[in-house]
């Protein structure tokens, strides 16, 4: 059995990599020929770094990811997983602390082996192609930073879950499904005034009359903002965005000051207009719901299986401990659930869809969303030869230049 588990891994990791050399391939065939949508807009030089760009990104996940299953084959098939086990259960902790060293342990480990993939992405590939203005101590700041702060919210996470596991060990899936969904309101809340400003200057908008046409079409849909914010995002990247956050009276729009300085009033009031779409369409509390759903179900399931010592025996792990059954399912998870993702792409791709539809509805205006589409690829170096086979399966937005001629096509069905 666990032969096949492993073969079952080495195969699901093989299909993504083969999807991956596939959308390379499909682009390097494609990527010269300059799309009409682009015609006046770009040129070859600007494909040909396109493609070096996202070339050099691809190859360097492949490293990342290649590095990745070599340690994970290692830790869960080499036994390396069962020793770590037996180590943390030999202290002789109390079950609590036990669980939170088990797990913050490996975030650390994770945290630690991700960090040469991270600098030669940020300081070697985001700087040969015009992007990255971080400097080594601002990125140190982060890392920092990130540390600090994931391992407060993870210790509260773990300490609170492991007691209501202890507290109800019959319906402990039910409460600690309660509380993370509790949690992440919590978050959503606090996270525009405690942590985004922790790594971001966020100032008021100063384009007054900017910030009133958003706040205009805002209330055209019911949406009251708190604040329309920008953002130093050069700090850190010249690529640009625009994001909502928080909710309830929380809600604010943020701009990158990127964003500002390279598109006009116009195309930033299209991209507005359709991060309102997905509010208006009640995207965000769809996803959610899905999202609590299947956690539900996930940890109903987590539940039933923990109370047996299959995976124990499968895996050939000398300590029993619960710690040790949460990460070999969730491994399990990871191959089991893989037809999933297509599945929760292809829904993000129509809430993409409809968005753009309610920015027209908003703005009556299809080329200056065209423009800022144009503006954002062109930026952000954006593939606009994606493979069929990887956008179905991992694209969360229509490809662009699909996306431009289902824009333009609002004209003809209005």
């Amino acid at each position: 059995m666990l032969i096949l588990i492993l073969i079952l891994y080495i195969l699901k990791e093989g299909f993504e990599y083969t999807v991956l050399y596939l959308n390379l391939r499909h682009m390097r065939e494609h990527g010269s020929v300059i799309p009409p949508e682009f015609e006046g807009k770009t040129d070859k030089g600007l494909l040909k770094k396109t493609r070096d760009y996202e070339a050099e990104k691809a190859w360097l996940g492949i490293a990342s990811s290649v590095f990745g299953n070599v340690v994970i084959i290692a830790f869960i098939f080499g036994g390396a997983l069962d020793i770590y086990n037996s180590w943390v259960t030999s202290m002789d902790l109390s079950f609590a602390v036990s669980g939170w060293l088990f797990f913050i342990l490996l975030s650390y480990a994770d945290e630690i082996l991700s960090i040469p993939f991270s600098l030669y992405g940020t300081f070697r590939i985001e700087n040969k192609y015009g992007f990255n203005t971080m400097t080594p101590g601002l990125w140190l700041s982060d890392l920092f930073k990130s540390l600090i702060i994931s391992t407060l919210l993870m210790s509260l996470l773990l300490f609170t879950a492991l007691w209501l596991i202890q507290w109800s060990p019959g319906y402990w899936w039910f409460f600690v499904w309660s509380f993370l969904f509790a949690y992440g309101i919590f978050i959503m809340y606090i996270s525009p005034y405690v942590i985004e400003p922790l790594f971001n200057k966020f100032t008021p908008l100063e384009d007054e009359t900017l910030k009133e046409r958003i706040v205009n079409l805002t209330e055209k849909v019911g949406i009251h903002l708190s604040r329309v914010l920008k953002i130093d995002a050069s700090r850190r990247s010249r690529h640009t965005n625009a994001y909502f956050t928080g909710i309830g009276r929380t809600k604010r729009i943020v701009l990158y000051d990127t964003l500002l300085a390279g598109m006009n009033i116009d195309e930033i009031i299209s991209v507005i207009a359709h991060e309102i779409g997905h509010w208006k369409k009640r995207h965000l509390l769809k996803m959610m719901a899905a999202f609590q759903l299947f956690s539900l179900i996930g940890l109903y399931i987590t539940y039933t299986v923990v109370q047996s010592d299959i995976l124990l025996t499968v895996f050939r792990i000398s300590t029993d401990s619960i710690f040790v059954k949460f990460i070999l399912l969730g491994f399990l998870g990871d191959i089991i659930l893989l037809p999933l993702g297509p599945l929760a792409a292809a829904f993000s791709r129509r809430h993409e869809r409809e968005a753009d539809w309610v920015s027209y509805e908003l703005t009556e205006n299809t080329e200056n969303m065209v423009s800022a589409l144009i503006k954002l690829s062109k930026e952000n170096l954006s593939n606009l030869y994606p493979h069929p086979l990887y956008v179905t399966l991992y694209y969360s937005h229509p490809p662009i230049v699909e996306r431009i001629r289902y824009i333009r096509g609002f004209n003809k069905s209005a």
